[in-house]
Order: C-alpha cells, then structure tokens, then sequence
C-alpha cells in the first residue's frame, strides 16, 4: 500500500476518498488548496499525489506545472472533462495517469497500485551514455553535453528505455507495454512524450539528432553521426 496524498477541495468527495483509500491500506493525507499540497509534498514527499484539477486557488494544469519543478512524486490528474487534447497536454506537463470523474475508490486505488509499480521498476545499470546524452538511472537525471535536462517522471522513463535499447529500433507495442505497462493504448500518449523530449533536447522530427522515428515501426535512439 501506498503514502497517498489527496487534493481534492470537494469537503464530500474528499472525506469520501480517505475513508476508502484508508480502508484498503492507503496511508493518506489530503489538502483541499493547490498551495497546501505543494507545502506537503515539499514538507514530507508522498509515494503518489491525486491532483484534482478544479482547485479554488490555482488553475490544475500550473499546479501540475509548480509541483513538477519541486518533486517527481507520481502524480495522477483527476479531471471531470473527457476531452483527449487535455488529457494529452496533461501528460506532457507531467502527469503520470488520470481518471476521469466521477470515479470511485478502487477505480483509484487500481491507478494508484499501477503508478507504483511502474515507477518501482529496478534500473537495469546506473548510467547509460549515449555520444553527449548521459542518463543516469540510479539517480534519475539526464545530461546533454553536461547540461541537466528537466523531464517529467514519464519523459524520463521513456528515454532510459530506449537509451537502454540504443541502436535498434523499439516498436511502439514495447514502449506501450515496458515503458506504460499496458498491452495497448492510444499512440498519441507516446507521441506527445517524443515532443516533449524532443524539445528538451534541443532537435525536432524534421531534425532529429538522437530521437529517430522509423515510420510505421517505431522509434530509435543513437548517438549523431
């Protein structure tokens, strides 16, 4: 079980949550102010935050943003609208999962147990370099010609996968699985994370350097010629 915490403004919906997340194991603290949740995840980090985005005080989309450049704590965006470009934009400012409401507690407890696991997957070795890229999976950072990049848990997750396949081509099937762990999903979640990188990176799709997509199989990464 997890160290949760809720935010979350709703006082019903709230005290709903925590007594049900508490009674299937989940140790959980809650904030009803994006603000709040930001002074608790940087007091004592929690395993995996639910971000409701309809706080009173901050926009959901910058409070993902602010808590993004505290902490890589797994965050799961809860939203009442069912609008794909949101949820889009949502994953490339950070998120790590979403649910849409209504939902219920073992709806959430179900992403919360799936976060987890993604994120408590063992690195395979400590530092991959790649010519100027140095990804360094024990301590989970990422240099460009000695430069930190700043990526989010998930944009992270997906270079050190293929940077440890570096040189052959990953389909998108195996990033869906290894990187997601879903058997299948929408190719546009994997598509926006490529952007995203890209742009941190410093190349684009018309101008790759490091970041290769192989139309219609996949993607590969290696070093500039």
């Amino acid at each position: 079980m997890a160290t949760v915490l809720l935010v979350e403004d709703d006082d019903y919906v709230r005290q709903a949550l925590l007594r049900e997340l508490r009674d299937l194991g989940h140790a959980v603290r809650s904030a009803g102010r994006a603000l709040d949740a930001l002074r608790e995840v940087t007091a004592e980090a929690p395993e995996v935050v639910v971000l409701d985005l309809g706080l009173p005080d901050l926009d959901g989309g910058e409070a993902l943003k602010m808590l993004r450049a505290v902490s890589d704590v797994p965050v799961i965006v809860a939203t009442a609208r069912d609008d794909e470009r949101e949820i889009i934009r949502l994953l490339g400012s950070g998120a790590d999962d979403y649910v849409i409401k209504p939902f219920s507690a073992g709806h959430l407890h179900a992403r919360i147990t799936a976060v987890l696991r993604r994120a408590r997957t063992a690195p395979q070795q400590d530092a991959l370099v790649i010519g100027d890229l140095r990804v360094d999976t024990e301590r989970r950072q990422v240099t460009l010609a000695g430069a930190v990049l700043q990526l989010s848990r998930k944009e992270f997750d997906l270079l050190a996968f293929l940077a440890r396949n570096a040189g052959r081509v990953v389909r998108r099937q195996e990033l869906l699985a290894q990187v997601w762990q879903q058997p299948y999903g929408d190719d546009q979640t994997i598509d926006v994370h490529v952007s995203w990188l890209r742009r941190k990176m410093g190349e684009s799709a018309a101008k790759p350097r490091y970041l290769h997509t192989v139309r219609g199989v996949g993607l590969m990464l290696t070093a500039p010629e």
